[in-house]
């Protein structure tokens, strides 16, 4: 709360026309957050088709199964 106070006095310093690009800045950035904050929950599917070479060569379960084991031994090392 006392950033934000801060923030203010500080801002109030300023001639209109700076503020205005202050507040113009600052929808900026909460514009800017929203969006990155949308991405992260969006899935980005990067891992399709990277396990493609196995396809013939095992099941989709199968694959599942392989895919969960492989992971398991390299966090073990």
């Amino acid at each position: 709360m006392q950033e934000a106070k801060k923030l203010e006095v500080i801002i109030k310093e300023l001639p209109e026309d700076l503020r205005k690009e202050v507040e113009d800045f600052t929808l900026f950035l909460l514009e800017k957050r929203k969006r990155e904050e949308a991405e992260k929950k969006k899935p980005t599917l990067s891992w399709a088709c990277g396990l493609s070479e196995f396809k013939d060569k095992y099941t989709s379960v199968e694959l599942q199964h392989k895919a969960l084991e492989w992971m398991t031994e390299k966090a073990q090392f």
